[in-house]
């Protein structure tokens, strides 16, 4: 063996036993899968997810579906195969773990942190709805029960539900037009709708449960483009009053915005 050989040789066992090393270490990521999806305008685990009191509400047809991710705990094992794998999969997504879970470490943590949000989800959800509706918060009274669901990405499904049920389009018709509507973002109390993030995997969760079509906040119509399923058509969102309009456009057949 020549020299140049045996110093390539002897170079190659700290490079190959750190390749061994890599791929058996823990990395800072987790992997997300599409979530469960809800129907806003139904029922969850035997109760209504939106009771109204105060005011007159609507029957309605059609769904409203709110839609969520799972991910992979924050003690879980990830090593590099696994984040190798989620890359060339479309129906998961590798994220670093403080983007999935930016607060505290332990399960219970990350659970409280999570129910907060989605209770301040809710309440801006309400507010935004009544004041949509120039109603008051005095008078009419919203309860928003969803088990199981963390987080603040639900908002615009459960303000769009309030807004269908307490006044549909506005003309006696459902915001759904009958349809399988699916979405996701925030709310802000005055009607602000933000990025949420995993939209890819809540258009594919949305897909497997029904829905054609699906509001995503504007800032991530490219993300949703990227790997959306067939059939599925993207409405760009930036108001809750953008997407009542968007989808009441949808239904008599108007200009609906389009990512």
């Amino acid at each position: 063996m020549s020299s140049r050989a045996r110093i390539l040789a002897v170079c190659a066992v700290p490079v190959v036993a750190l390749l061994v090393t890599a791929a058996f270490a823990p990395l800072p990521f987790s992997v997300a899968y599409p979530g469960m999806t809800a129907n806003v305008l139904g029922d969850d685990k035997g109760k209504p997810v939106i009771t109204i009191t105060g005011a007159d509400t609507r029957e309605t047809s059609g769904q409203l579906r709110m839609t969520s991710i799972v991910a992979t705990g924050p003690q879980a094992s990830i090593h590099l195969p696994d984040v190798v794998t989620g890359w060339f999969r479309t129906d998961e997504a590798v994220m670093p773990r403080d983007a999935v879970y930016p607060v505290g470490e332990s399960t219970e943590q990350i659970a409280e942190h999570n129910a907060d949000q989605m209770k301040k989800s809710q309440d801006t959800a309400t507010s935004a709805a009544l004041g949509h509706l120039d109603k008051s918060a005095k008078d009419v009274k919203v309860k928003l029960s969803l088990a199981d669901v963390g987080g603040p990405s639900a908002g615009l499904m459960f303000a769009l539900g309030i807004v269908d049920k307490l006044d549909g389009d506005g003309a006696g018709h459902d915001l759904t037009g009958g349809k399988n509507v699916a979405g996701t973002g925030t709310i802000t109390a005055d009607g602000k709708v933000g990025a949420v993030g995993g939209v890819p995997l809540k258009t594919q969760a949305a897909h497997r449960d029904g829905a054609t079509v699906f509001l995503v906040p504007v800032k991530e119509c490219a993300e949703a483009r990227a790997e959306l399923p067939d059939g599925m058509r993207l409405i760009p969102v930036t108001t809750l009053g953008g997407a009542v309009d968007a989808l009441k456009a949808l239904r008599t057949g108007g200009d609906v915005p389009s990512c």
